[in-house]
């Protein structure tokens, strides 16, 4: 069997189970998550992540290229995934989800990130193929939202009474309140159909998916344009999200210089794809991909052991930043 035939067979096997587990076993348990068992089930499918790239390793001809690659993307996207799930997690408290209706609004936020990270994949490795130039674009834009995470007030970021779809639906849809601990986006009512307010939390959640994937493809693009890449890279990054959250919703306030990180990462691959206009550069980064992953991972780390040593001197209150 071909290489990459027998690779895309194992992503989608692993795929398949570790959906299955994530969204099944974590999300269906009778006893709450707590923070240990959740950070858990984190390492593990972080670890199958890993153990993805070490397949791509040992299988592929260019296995030592293209699981420096991989990895690079993996964490990346990650990072920008963990960002995802802070915003998740304001929402929430803006919008006064019950927390026993969250788990099942982050399972569907999953679903939406895959389907929209797939469909521009492919449309944004189509577009850069036909008009190199857009690569180029995509690269001011990083730098243009690495400025906007980086000055931006947390809780400007998110006002779900200002969102478009929040508006047209409540504008043109009739809505009927439920009990808190409700988890229907629908009911039917005296032989009529309402939405939830479940349903409008789903609606800012699904436009919130919309911007952040389209800031993770531009992310990933820059650091390969192979479709194998691109696309694992991507939904490894998204799948076992379900187990993380649950790990941020308690720890949240230790990751005070994560945003930090996520927007120096953006920063460095935007200007990066916009340095490599000059061929010499281009050349460069493509034999020392290792450069991308070290910087990467670097800053990743330093934002994480800022933070931790933050907090040993500056206890959190408790309260959610």
């Amino acid at each position: 069997m071909d290489p990459l035939t027998m690779l895309w067979l194992i992503f989608a096997a692993t795929v398949v189970v570790v959906s299955a587990m994530d969204l099944f076993v974590i999300t269906h348990r009778h006893s709450p998550v707590g923070v240990a068992s959740a950070l858990r089930w984190t390492g593990l499918w972080v670890s199958v992540a890993l153990g993805f790239g070490a397949a791509i390793f040992a299988l592929h001809p260019r296995g030592n290229e293209l699981a420096m690659l991989y990895i690079t993307g993996y964490l990346t996207e990650y990072s920008l995934s963990v960002d995802n799930l802070f915003v998740f997690i304001l929402i929430f408290s803006l919008m006064g989800v019950h927390e026993a209706a969250q788990p099942k609004l982050i399972k569907l936020g999953i679903y939406l990130s895959i389907v929209l990270r797939i469909l521009f994949i492919f449309f944004g490795i189509a577009l850069i193929q036909q008009f190199h130039w857009l690569i180029y674009l995509f690269g001011g834009l990083l730098i243009w939202t690495a400025w906007k995470m980086i000055t931006a007030d947390e809780n400007e970021q998110v006002k779900p009474e200002n969102n478009l779809l929040y508006k047209l639906a409540a504008k043109f849809l009739p809505v009927h309140s439920v009990g808190p601990e409700s988890r229907r986006l629908v009911i039917r009512h005296n032989g009529r159909w309402f939405i939830t307010p479940l349903f409008m939390v789903f609606l800012v959640i699904g436009s919130t998916d919309i911007l952040f994937a389209l800031d993770s493809i531009p992310a990933i693009m820059g650091i390969s344009q192979d479709p194998f890449v691109v696309l694992t890279s991507n939904v490894f990054a998204v799948l076992g999200l379900n187990s993380l959250f649950f790990a941020l919703r308690g720890i949240m306030g230790m990751f005070k210089f994560l945003k930090h990180g996520v927007s120096i990462i953006l920063f460095f691959i935007g200007a990066k794809m916009i340095t490599c206009a000059y061929p010499p550069v281009e050349e460069w980064f493509k034999h020392n991909a290792f450069v991308s992953l070290f910087v990467i991972g670097s800053v990743l780390l330093v934002s994480i052991v800022l933070s931790i040593w933050h907090n040993r001197l500056s206890p959190p209150t408790g309260k959610n930043p």
